[in-house]
């Protein structure tokens, strides 16, 4: 399976509600993973914690995709932009979209770093 379509995988898995699924799947046990901000959670630990408490967030999923997925297979880097339509926890409907470049070290990713918007509105 090329990085490529482990990418893609990732975000399918996603999008039928297998979020932590695909992240135990994907993920190395020394992942970094870096926000917009430069905030950098070191280890799976930290990031699956994370994951959880973004997902509390979320009060209902409208839809998610890709708008955009690339590889270099030689290197290990894989690019997705992805979007999610979601209701919050404030009741607040939200389209959020960011772009994430992920290293792969074998058919786990190692480095994952998110760019979108953090301005606050």
């Amino acid at each position: 399976m090329s990085y490529l379509e482990k990418a893609r995988d990732i975000y399918d898995m996603s999008a039928k509600g297998k979020m932590l699924d695909a992240f135990e799947k994907y993920y190395h046990k020394n992942v970094v993973m870096v926000e917009a901000t430069g905030e950098a959670r070191k280890g799976k630990d930290s990031n699956r914690e994370f994951q959880k408490q973004f997902m509390t967030t979320i009060k209902e999923m409208h839809g998610m995709g890709i708008n955009a997925l690339t590889s270099n297979e030689k290197e290990g880097i894989t690019m997705v932009e992805s979007w999610i339509d979601a209701t919050m926890a404030d009741g607040n409907r939200a389209k959020m979209e960011e772009v994430s470049v992920q290293k792969w070290q074998g058919d786990q990713i190692i480095h994952e770093r998110f760019y979108y918007n953090a301005a606050k509105v």
